[in-house]
């Protein structure tokens, strides 16, 4: 029985590999972070964007702030219950799909930045900018790039 979980892992997991880019994935979303959700069994993570991770706290203020809860709940409201259609561009190194997606005709990337709860990440240059200027989200305080407090928890002691 096992073995047959095992096999059937991993041909679940080829498939998922090879979907072409450019394939649509499509249904109801379930948030996992501010840069990243999960359609049926496919994981996604929103190209162009990188968010604050989800235990990452941000100064505001003076005061701590969840940050990172803050960018799940901002895509979470961006979604609105609505479905969401992902256009693939890649895999990353952890077997994510990377894609493009909406929620009707919001791009959520681009949304995300523009709100201040996402980065650039190769894309959304002037949305960045402009979040920036306004002080919106994390440009309204003091907080760590995501990909640095990401490389800062795995090199911490104990992890």
């Amino acid at each position: 029985m096992l073995g047959l979980f095992v096999v059937a892992a991993g041909i679940g997991a080829y498939a998922l590999r090879n979907v072409p880019r450019g394939a649509v994935i499509s249904g109801h979303a379930r948030v996992i972070d501010g840069d990243s959700l999960r359609i049926g069994i496919t994981d996604i993570r929103i190209q162009g964007i990188d968010a604050p991770e989800l235990f990452q706290r941000c100064t505001r203020e003076g005061q701590e702030v969840a940050c990172g809860r803050e960018a799940a709940r901002q895509l979470t409201q961006l979604i609105a219950g609505r479905p969401v259609t992902c256009e693939r561009r890649d895999i990353d190194r952890f077997g994510r799909t990377v894609a493009q997606c909406h929620a009707d005709d919001v791009d959520l990337g681009r949304a995300m930045v523009a709100s201040g709860h996402a980065l650039s990440y190769g894309g959304y240059l002037q949305e960045e900018a402009r979040a920036r200027s306004q002080r919106k989200g994390v440009w309204a305080g003091e907080f760590i790039r995501p990909r640095e407090w990401r490389d800062r928890a795995r090199s911490a002691p104990g992890s």
